[in-house]
């Protein structure tokens, strides 16, 4: 057993020291890591079009290297800056078992749907990806702290069955002055806001998994899939169907106005 752990450990060593010489070969390798530092910064900044932009530049630098396997390396890459990315949500306080989710699903994307033809447009999807989820850790700034505690307990629990009255509940408040917090403060009922949140959930899983758009319903418990096509209409401006079929459309986004903020 030593005999074969000392055999890896002298493999890898004669490894690394092999790649410090092919790397004296490439000097632009030099700036991987101020740009990937760069790429991290615009991710938690939510700035898409520059981190698409960053990714890109990383993505050439690996096909410098690599030439011919460049896709194997990219693909391995994506997985590492997931759980980048994913070290950033636990920072931000997301609950572990969200954190650990969207670890799971990065790498069962990159696994599943990654391919040689568009593992560009992947490479956009996936920054979109990471910025969608990075911003739902962003604390919200209403005027009332009651509704942003709302808003992040939603954001955790959005694929759970709430109710307005589920929610009264766990913050030991009436409904009533919950709802007319909720709308003072937010501009639109709570209702209307669970309904926006989990349209904009659902969007990840008509893009990246081949879940039926019926059992997508049912994820975010709708009440049938038919008030799931109006409720996603209504906000994203086309069908569950059509979103799914049309990889380039933007993802919808719900947006405050900015007079309710602080």
């Amino acid at each position: 057993m030593l005999q074969y752990e000392y055999s890896i450990s002298e493999s890898i060593s004669k490894k690394y020291f092999k790649e410090i010489e092919t790397m004296n070969q490439h000097e632009e390798i030099e700036k991987f890591f101020d740009i990937e530092a760069q790429l991290l910064r615009e991710i938690y900044q939510l700035e898409a079009i520059a981190a698409k932009e960053s990714l890109r530049q990383l993505i050439d630098m690996l096909s410098v290297r690599f030439g011919k396997h460049f896709f194997r390396a990219v693909r391995y890459y994506f997985v590492i800056l997931s759980s980048v990315v994913t070290r950033k949500l636990i920072d931000n306080q997301a609950p572990s078992r969200k954190a650990f989710a969207f670890n799971v699903a990065c790498v069962e994307m990159i696994d599943e749907h990654m391919n040689d033809a568009e593992f560009l447009q992947f490479a956009d999807d996936l920054i979109e990806f990471y910025i969608y989820v990075i911003s739902e850790r962003k604390q919200p700034s209403y005027k009332h702290q009651t509704v942003n505690k709302v808003i992040m307990y939603i954001d955790d629990e959005i694929e759970t069955d709430l109710s307005v009255e589920d929610i009264a509940a766990y913050f030991k408040i009436s409904t009533s002055h919950l709802s007319r917090i909720f709308k003072e403060h937010v501009g639109i009922t709570l209702v209307e806001y669970l309904n926006v949140r989990r349209v904009e959930e659902s969007q990840y899983y008509l893009r990246h998994t081949n879940k039926s758009i019926s059992n997508i319903s049912e994820q975010f418990h709708f009440c049938n899939q038919s008030y799931y096509t109006r409720i996603f209409k209504k906000y994203v401006g086309v069908t569950p169907k059509h979103f799914r079929d049309k990889p380039d459309r933007e993802y919808f986004r719900f947006q405050l106005p900015e007079k309710l903020l602080k």
